[in-house]
């Protein structure tokens, strides 16, 4: 006779797992949430606040959803032993795709695939997902901690998750707006986000000068590994105040989520295909962390703007009538931005000068 347990699956664990993070869920729940007790099964979300408290009407709502992982800075995580911070990642790369579109985060759920569950583990992880939820005012609705002992080594982990977001159908950011002489804003990224750490395991750790993660380099302030883990940047509140400081006119033309691909391949997805982006690479600085990863695995500079951020984790497309107070409201955010660019007419290039 064969049980569960000995299968690789422990319930108790799983129910402790579910008590633990329990409190780190609730803290991120709105008014909108509806609390039905245990055994839901699935979240309940209205869209609207009830009556008596902030409420809200949408007249043409559009629902707006992304879905993301943390990839391969997962074993930077484990192997530092630090794992809050990757949760934060999960929910900034989700929520940053939903702003792209103008849309006000609402909700979101995670998925952790495992081999077997560590209540510790997990609670850490949930931890990080609950404050980037908070930061970004959307309620951790459900999520998954899925045991698949034999597919997942002892201590390893995937993590993926999705948010959805609303918006009114009239505010919409589709780029079809963009026209020439439109001005692009570059808002600045807290070091690698969570993208190309292939290439950045590679050239720290896979060539012929290996790097440990407690290594001090030259140029960086903290350990190699605190670096590697600073969490991606959530735009939402700064990109969301701007857009609605301007609701009678529509002076963000196109909103891009600087990720996977860097500038050239995110940004001429927003614009349309008769119309080039110029950058300035010297109008914004770009973090010693990206010359650190080119130098360590000596990698060209076209191959690190094709990969990595650079500096710019989300860019807008402005018109140029609103690029200075749009500039100094981002400033009295605390949020550094740059002009970076401009629209020239051409076709869907990223011309990088």
């Amino acid at each position: 006779m064969v049980t569960y347990k000995e299968a690789g699956v422990d319930l108790q664990v799983a129910d402790e797992v579910v008590e633990r993070i329990a409190g780190q869920v609730r803290r991120t729940w709105t008014p909108r949430v509806l609390n039905t007790g245990r055994g839901g099964f699935a979240g309940l979300f209205q869209l609207d606040y009830p009556r008596g408290i902030l409420r809200r009407e949408y007249r043409s709502p559009v629902l707006v959803a992304a879905a993301n992982g943390v990839g391969t800075k997962i074993d930077i995580a484990s192997r530092m032993g630090v794992l809050d911070s990757i949760g934060v990642d999960l929910v900034a790369l989700c929520v940053n795709d939903l702003i792209v579109r103008g849309a006000e985060p609402l909700f979101f759920l995670d998925t952790i695939s495992l081999g077997k569950k560590d209540p510790d583990q997990i609670e850490l992880i949930l931890k990080g997902i609950g404050s980037g939820c908070r930061e970004s005012g959307c309620a951790i609705l459900g999520g998954e901690a899925a045991e698949l002992p034999g597919l997942y080594p002892a201590g390893r982990f995937d993590l993926s998750g999705f948010a959805v977001g609303v918006v009114e159908k009239s505010r919409l950011i589709l780029g079809d707006r963009v026209a020439e002489g439109d001005e692009v804003l570059g808002l600045a990224s807290s070091g690698l986000h969570s993208n190309g750490y292939s290439l950045v395991r590679k050239a720290f750790f896979g060539g012929s000068r290996r790097l440990r993660l407690n290594d001090r380099p030259l140029g960086l302030r903290r350990t190699l590994g605190e670096e590697l883990l600073e969490p991606t940047r959530i735009y939402v509140r700064p990109v969301l105040s701007i857009l609605q400081t301007y609701r009678r006119k529509q002076v963000v033309h196109a909103i891009a989520h600087i990720a996977g691909g860097g500038l050239p391949r995110n940004l001429p997805r927003v614009i349309p295909p008769h119309l080039d982006i110029v950058l300035e690479k010297k109008d914004w600085p770009v973090p010693p962390v990206f010359r650190l990863v080119q130098e360590a695995g000596v990698v060209p500079d076209e191959e690190m703007f094709n990969v990595f951020n650079m500096g710019i984790g989300m860019a807008l497309v402005v018109s140029p009538h609103f690029t200075d107070s749009i500039l100094k409201q981002l400033a009295d955010l605390k949020y550094p931005a740059w002009r970076i660019g401009r629209i020239v007419k051409g076709k869907n290039r990223v011309i990088l000068r």
